[in-house]
């Protein structure tokens, strides 16, 4: 029986009819997904049209509106009837009469119905009132009766909702919040309310209500088939249960998946997943597009006053890195950008994204996405920085990574996402999917960055702990060999490769062993030792498992688990300690080093020299598409002064000034030659300028001899340059740490500092320094990502180490100094 049949029994044989010829459109395998909700609105609007005609022959000035859900034509299995019966006042009791003659004979068939009676002008009021009615009117579609009335208040409600929309959008906005506080994320939800959560049908009707008042329209890419994905779990979901139900509770899904034709209940969790992720993204594009829109319309008036009626002002772009700005309050390519020439570019602006705390524009995005070349393999030290500065950067990481897996960037840029992406956990502890665990145990470890010597092995540890999730088998065996690779790929060394996949394939070790074995069994702890094989190993494992669990969900981490886990640590390091390193024989001095050297002490004064740093090519493993020309790492900058107070400052400070970012530094004494009395210092560090070309050598050395000599102030002017920029809302970066390392050299006290890399940090920590009286004998500073990790070896005046108690007062003024 076709669909024309079915409607043509339900308009002969009344509401029996009806509710056969429903009920066998609904059986039909043949047809399901949009032609099925399709015709069984139709089915739906020729049995009411009977009913609206047998009861209004001789009224005029009436007409049956379909509002809502069904007024878009998607009626799902057990879907509300949402109707209007609009009138235009001439006949009360006549239309209520009409009104009993339509609701009643649904009643009677089971089905809920939300109804209303309104004149024109009562729905119209009734909107301004209820914006959820305002909402349901602008997808009022005409079913039977008058259709110049129901013309009438389509057109009526859709003036008044673009009129409104600067004061009901950000209404409808905040609505949308609340439901999502109240009803979770779709995309993580074991059980989700298709409708309600956020991400949902809720939020897609939501977009279609924006675009409605032309104030801003939602990204439509993928939008429609997401929608249409919901909608189709839905009806599933309401065949299987019988029910008019939006939760997909874990009982049913297996017969949903089964409904749909799906593998199985994970598969259909993680298209549910994908579709919500495309809804949500959506949604946060939409109303940011809608908050500027509405701030640019509350400041034009005012520039307009200001320009005398003049021509629209250029909006401000301020430079975050290379070929990245930031402009009305998003981060956009700068105009000078060629993603199809620079691999490092996503990387680079979703760094500089998240470091700010600003959203990366649709545009940028989708611009990257479609011009960019891959990177190369292995990747450039830049690229790998620039990843490990977006895992480092906290809670923005999160908006920020999620606009570049929406335009296929995360995939594109490690293809072994793809299999943990929208995966879902059945796991009561886990409160998110394998993907955005990972993020999350990113997020907390960068909280815990202060606590590790190697912060980037880390944050990239966190990003792969659990990426074998996506293969059959222990997922921590798969997820070794995956690290081992994208590790290579990524372009670290062999030896931080080793790391990288010891840290994921014991990543459980330490959480199950301190809360399932005895501690006190010395063959525990051994086989912890072995496993893990250093104490560097051990300090990442440590901060890597609370990271995890906290990332996990509450029920995975306590401070009975947190102890535990601290006890077996602090064990297994006595089984790693030995006798205490001595501090490395210094290098013998080069040839540039030495000429460097005798050539300040001949003059009195700083000596420097400049000389770009390339990464050599291996023949073997470059990509046909990486350039003949290797791309520069950095500059090297060696710089040789008498030794003297003030030095370790003046050259931080000097550096800051010309936007040039340390990436490595190392200071120590030479002794001149024989017979001749004094040392120089010799300062050996790479840097690289943080957008635009390098500063002269001659420019940076009469900087240097005016803040040695006291005519520059340094402080002063980076202060001035600070408060010249407007503050950003950007990540909040954890306090400093800074501690004594016990017995790590009999000749000195080794300070190590762990911080926020930021402009001037190495000239604040070489005025507290000096301002202590202590003297730094040599110097070891690394940048991983937005993180300094620094080690000074200091001492007293008279060159010995310092006594306990001055070194810890050191350490808390350092840290105070920092905060």
């Amino acid at each position: 029986m076709t669909s024309t049949d079915m409607r043509s029994e339900a308009e002969d044989s009344g509401p029996s009819g009806y509710a056969a010829a429903r009920l066998r459109l609904l059986q039909r395998e043949a047809q399901s997904g949009p032609p099925r909700r399709t015709a069984l609105a139709e089915l739906t609007d020729d049995w009411l049209t009977g009913l609206f005609d047998a009861g209004s022959e001789a009224l005029r000035g009436v007409s049956l509106v379909a509002v809502g859900g069904y007024g878009r034509g998607e009626l799902s299995p057990r879907s509300d009837l949402d109707l209007l019966l609009l009138h235009d006042g001439s006949d009360s009791g006549a239309v209520a009469a009409l009104a009993d003659r339509i609701w009643y004979p649904v009643w009677d068939l089971g089905l809920a119905l939300d109804h209303s009676v309104r004149t024109p002008a009562e729905a119209r009021k009734t909107a301004s009132e209820d914006l959820k009615v305002q909402l349901g009117l602008l997808d009022a579609r005409h079913i039977a009766g008058d259709l110049g009335l129901t013309a009438g208040l389509r057109t009526t409600v859709l003036a008044d909702w673009r009129n409104q929309a600067p004061k009901r959008l950000p209404e409808l906005q905040e609505l949308c919040a609340e439901r999502a506080e109240r009803q979770g994320e779709l995309q993580y939800l074991l059980e989700p309310d298709l409708k309600e959560a956020r991400g949902g049908l809720r939020d897609a009707t939501a977009l279609r209500a924006v675009a409605a008042s032309w104030l801003a329209d939602a990204p439509r890419e993928g939008l429609t088939d997401a929608r249409r994905r919901l909608l189709d779990v839905r009806d599933a979901l309401h065949l299987t249960t019988g029910r008019a139900t939006d939760r997909l509770a874990l009982q049913e899904q297996d017969q949903v998946a089964a409904e749909l034709g799906l593998l199985d209940a994970d598969t259909l969790l993680r298209q549910v997943y994908e579709a919500a992720r495309v809804v949500s993204y959506a949604s946060d594009v939409t109303w940011r597009e809608v908050g500027r829109v509405l701030r640019s319309r509350a400041v034009r008036p005012r520039l307009r006053a200001m320009l005398g009626g003049g021509a629209k002002p250029a909006a401000e772009r301020s430079p975050l890195a290379e070929g990245v700005v930031e402009q009305d309050g998003e981060v956009v390519l700068a105009r000078a950008a060629r993603p199809e020439r620079d691999p490092v570019l996503p990387l680079r602006a979703a760094a500089a994204a998240a470091q700010s705390g600003l959203p990366l524009s649709l545009h940028a995005v989708r611009r990257m996405a479609a011009a960019a070349r891959p990177l190369p393999t292995p990747w450039p030290a830049e690229a790998r920085e620039q990843l490990v500065t977006l895992l480092g950067s906290g809670r923005p990481t999160i908006e920020v990574w999620e606009a570049l897996e929406a335009e296929g960037l995360i995939t594109r840029l490690l293809p072994d996402w793809e299999r943990v992406r929208c995966r879902p956990q059945r796991n009561a502890v886990h409160i998110w999917t394998v993907d955005r665990h990972l993020i999350e145990t990113a997020v907390r470890a960068s909280e815990l960055a202060r606590r590790v010597g190697r912060p980037d092995l880390l944050l990239v540890a966190s990003l792969l702990h659990d990426i074998g999730k996506g293969w059959p088998g222990d997922h921590s065996v798969a997820g070794e060999i995956i690290a081992r690779d994208v590790a290579a790929r990524i372009g670290f060394d062999r030896a931080d490769v080793a790391v990288l996949a010891t840290l994921v394939r014991h990543h459980l070790l330490l959480i199950d062993t301190a809360t399932r074995r005895d501690l006190e069994d010395p063959a525990t702890v051994r086989s912890v030792a072995e496993a893990v094989g250093s104490q560097g190993t051990l300090e990442l494992l440590h901060a890597l498992t609370e990271a995890d669990a906290l990332a996990t969900g509450p029920a995975a981490w306590s401070s009975w688990r947190g102890s535990l886990v601290t006890d077996l640590v602090k064990r297994v390091s006595a089984v790693l300690a030995g006798d205490a390193p001595e501090e490395p024989e210094a290098a013998a001095p080069t040839a540039e080093q030495e000429r460097l050297a005798i050539e300040s002490f001949r003059t009195g004064g700083p000596v420097l020299s400049l000389r770009a740093q390339t990464e050599p090519v291996d023949s073997e493993t470059a990509s046909a598409s990486v350039p003949e020309d290797p791309e520069p790492l950095g500059v090297e900058l060696l710089i040789a002064v008498p030794d003297q107070p003030g030095v370790l400052p003046a050259v931080a400070g000097v550096l800051a000034m010309h936007r040039l970012t340390v990436r490595t530094a190392g200071l120590r004494a030479l002794d001149l030659p024989d017979g001749v009395e004094g040392s120089v210092l010799l300062l050996d560090w790479r840097v690289a300028a943080e957008y635009g070309s390098l500063p002269q050598a001659a420019r940076l050395r009469a900087d240097l001899v005016r803040a040695l000599d006291g005519s520059l102030d340094i402080a002063g002017r980076l202060a001035e340059r600070d408060a010249a920029y407007p503050r950003r809302r950007g990540t909040i970066a954890p306090p400093a740490r800074v501690t004594v390392a016990p017995a790590a050299s009999r000749h000195a006290t080794v300070i190590e500092v762990r911080a926020h890399d930021a402009p001037g940090l190495l000239h604040r920590i070489g005025r507290a320094f000096e301002e202590a009286n202590v003297r730094v004998r040599s110097m070891h500073v690394s940048t991983l990502g937005s993180n300094a990790v620094d080690a000074f070896y200091v001492t007293s005046p008279k060159g010995q180490p310092l006594p306990g108690p001055e070194a810890a007062g050191l350490a808390r003024a350092l840290e105070e100094c920092l905060r």
